[in-house]
C-alpha cells in the first residue's frame, strides 16, 4: 500500500498542519475602506470621475491663487479698452487667455472663481437640504398617523411648486439691501442657497421616509421596543444609522443638481 493511501486510511490529512500554520499565521483583514479603494482603483471610468472632481475643488480652493500667477485681472475688473469700435469683446490673448465678455471682463478669472461659487452653493445647500429632509424623513415614517400625514402633504405642496416661480419671489423680496425674514435671508447667493435647500428637502425627505417605514417593521427594532428603549433612542441608535449610506448616495447625487441648478438660476 502506498503511503498516500495509508495516509488516507488512516485518517491523517497530510496537508493539515500546514493548513493549521497557515491558518494562525493569518491574513490581515481589510477593513470596509480599505475594500472601497481596493474596488475603486479597479474602476477605471470612476477613477477618471474621482481626478476631475478633485481637480474642480483644488481650483474652486485656489481660485485667487490660480488667477494671480496666470497674471490676468481679477473676475470683477472691468476693461473697456478690450472691446472694439462695436462694442464687442475681443478673443483669446496673451493678457487674456479666454478672452472677454461683454463688460471687458476676464473670462479665464470668472470661470476659476465661478467654480468657486458652484461649489460653495451646491455643498451648503445640498447640507441643509439633507437636514431638514432627513429630520422630517424620520418624523413621518417612524410615528406615521397624522404626523406623516400632515409632513407628506408638506412634502407634496412643495414638490408641486414652481420652482423658478418661488426664486423669482424670494429675489424680488430679499433684492433690497436689508434683505428679507428680518435680515436673515440676505440678498445674493444667500438666496440662492435658501431657494436651492427649500426646494430640494422633500426628495431626501421621501427617500428617508421609505426607508423608515421599512426599518421600523425589523427584527432589531422590535427586540430594543420590547426592552423597553425610547423613541428618540431607536431613532438613533437603531434606525438612524443604517440609513447612512442611502443619505450618503442622494446627497452625491443632489450636488451636482445643486450646481446645475444654481448655474439656471443665475442665467
Amino acid at each position: 500500500m502506498s503511503t498516500a493511501a495509508g495516509e488516507m486510511l488512516t485518517g491523517e490529512d497530510p496537508g493539515g498542519a500546514d493548513a493549521v500554520v497557515a491558518g494562525s499565521s493569518g491574513i490581515a483583514a481589510r477593513s470596509p475602506l480599505q475594500l472601497f479603494w481596493r474596488r475603486l482603483r479597479k474602476d477605471k471610468v470612476a477613477m477618471v470621475a474621482l481626478a476631475f472632481v478633485a481637480f474642480s475643488v483644488i481650483v474652486a480652493l485656489f481660485a485667487p491663487l490660480i488667477v494671480k500667477v496666470a497674471g490676468v485681472p481679477g473676475p470683477n475688473v472691468q476693461n473697456s479698452d478690450l472691446l472694439d469700435s462695436f462694442g464687442l469683446p475681443s478673443g483669446p490673448s496673451g493678457a487674456n487667455p479666454l478672452g472677454v465678455d461683454e463688460r471687458g471682463r476676464d473670462v479665464f478669472a470668472r470661470v476659476v472663481y465661478g467654480a468657486r461659487v458652484s461649489l460653495l452653493v451646491a455643498f451648503v445647500a445640498t447640507t441643509f437640504a439633507t437636514i431638514i429632509g432627513v429630520v422630517v424623513g424620520l418624523l413621518a415614517g417612524f410615528f406615521r398617523g397624522w404626523i406623516d400625514t400632515l409632513l407628506t402633504r408638506a412634502m407634496d405642496v412643495m414638490l408641486a411648486f414652481p420652482v423658478l416661480l418661488l426664486a423669482i419671489g424670494i429675489g424680488v423680496a430679499c433684492a433690497g439691501a436689508e434683505g428679507c425674514a428680518g435680515g436673515l435671508i440676505e440678498p445674493g447667493l444667500t438666496v440662492v442657497i435658501f431657494v436651492i435647500a427649500i426646494s430640494t428637502w422633500p426628495y431626501m425627505a421621501r427617500i428617508v421616509r421609505g426607508q423608515v417605514l421599512s426599518l421600523r417593521e425589523k427584527e432589531f427594532v422590535e427586540a430594543s421596543t420590547s426592552l423597553g428603549a425610547s423613541k428618540l433612542r431607536i431613532i438613533f441608535r437603531e434606525i438612524l444609522p443604517n440609513l447612512v449610506a442611502p443619505i450618503i448616495v442622494y446627497a452625491t447625487i443632489l450636488i451636482p443638481q445643486n450646481i446645475l441648478f444654481e448655474a439656471a438660476l443665475s442665467i
